[in-house]
C-alpha cells in the first residue's frame, strides 16, 4: 500500500455514461473529491456509490473550476482526472509503488495519456502516448485560472510513469459536435478578454493548414476513419473560435 495519501480529483457535468468506468479504477485512492456542475442526471448518483465527496459550484471556466476541487481536497497529493479518462492497472500499480517509498523524489508526475475516439485506441501518431501533468503536490503546484486547456503550473523537479490512462474523447458524432461549440466558446470568450486580433487573410488558411498538420505531419492519417474524422474536428474547431470571436467583437459594437 502507498504511505503517502493522494486526492482523486474530478469535476463533473451529466457525465454518467462515463463517471462509474473512471471511479472504478479509483477506488484505491485515500479519498475522492467531485466538483459538479448542478448535473441534471445520474451523476452526483453514481458519485455517492463510490463513497465520494460532492461539491457544487457554478461552471464559470475548467481553470476555476479546477483551483476550487483542489481547495476541497483533505491531502497533499492531487490525482487529476477527467470523468472521461480511465487509469490503466498498471498505471495504478506504478504509483502505488512509487508512493509506498518513504520520500516522493519529485512535486509532479508527468502521466501518459492513451487517445479513445470513437471507440478506437489511437496506435499511431502522437495521441498514441501524450505525456501530461495530472498527479501533483498542491503546495508545489496549482492549476491555472484558464477557462479552457488550463494546465498545471508548478515548481521543482518532476517525474514520470512510463504506463498510461484512457481518454474517451468522444463516442458519437453528437458528442463530437458538442465538445467543438463548447471548447471553441470558451477560448473566444479568452481571446475576447485579451482582445486578440483576427487577420481575416490568415483565417482562410487555417482549416488546410490545420488539418495537414493534424492528418498528415501527426500522423493520424495512421488511424484510419477515426484519425480522419479527428482531424477534421481539429482543423474545424480551428476556425470556429475565430468565427466565435468575431461575432461577439461585432455584438459589442
Amino acid at each position: 500500500m502507498h504511505k503517502h495519501k493522494i486526492s482523486a480529483a474530478i469535476i463533473t457535468f451529466n457525465e454518467e455514461l462515463n463517471i462509474a468506468r473512471t471511479l472504478n479504477k479509483l477506488t484505491w485512492c485515500d479519498e475522492i473529491i467531485i466538483v459538479d456542475s448542478f448535473s441534471t442526471d445520474k451523476t452526483v448518483e453514481i458519485c455517492k456509490s463510490y463513497n465520494a465527496k460532492i461539491y457544487s459550484k457554478k461552471f464559470n471556466g475548467y481553470g476555476e473550476q479546477k483551483r476550487f476541487l483542489v481547495e476541497k481536497c483533505t491531502f497533499n497529493w492531487i490525482l487529476s482526472i477527467d470523468a472521461d479518462e480511465v487509469l490503466s492497472d498498471n498505471l495504478i500499480n506504478e504509483i502505488q509503488l512509487e508512493f509506498s517509498k518513504e520520500k516522493i523524489p519529485y512535486n509532479a508526475y508527468l502521466l501518459n495519456r492513451k487517445h479513445v475516439y470513437l471507440g478506437k485506441v489511437f496506435k499511431y501518431g502522437y495521441l498514441k502516448n501524450t505525456p501530461i501533468l495530472r498527479l501533483f503536490h498542491k503546495k508545489k503546484a496549482a492549476f491555472s485560472n484558464k477557462k479552457v486547456h488550463e494546465t498545471v503550473i508548478y515548481h521543482g523537479k518532476k517525474g514520470k510513469f512510463k504506463n498510461f490512462f484512457y481518454h474517451y474523447t468522444a463516442t458519437s458524432v453528437e458528442q463530437i459536435n458538442y465538445k467543438k461549440n463548447r471548447y471553441a466558446t470558451l477560448v473566444s470568450d479568452e481571446y475576447l478578454k485579451r482582445d486578440k486580433k483576427i487577420n481575416l487573410f490568415s483565417l482562410l488558411f487555417k482549416y488546410p493548414y490545420a488539418f495537414l498538420k493534424e492528418y498528415i505531419i501527426r500522423g493520424n492519417f495512421l488511424n484510419g476513419y477515426e484519425g480522419y474524422v479527428w482531424s477534421s474536428y481539429i482543423a474545424e474547431y480551428s476556425v470556429l473560435k475565430y468565427l466565435k470571436l468575431i461575432q461577439k467583437k461585432k455584438n459589442n459594437e
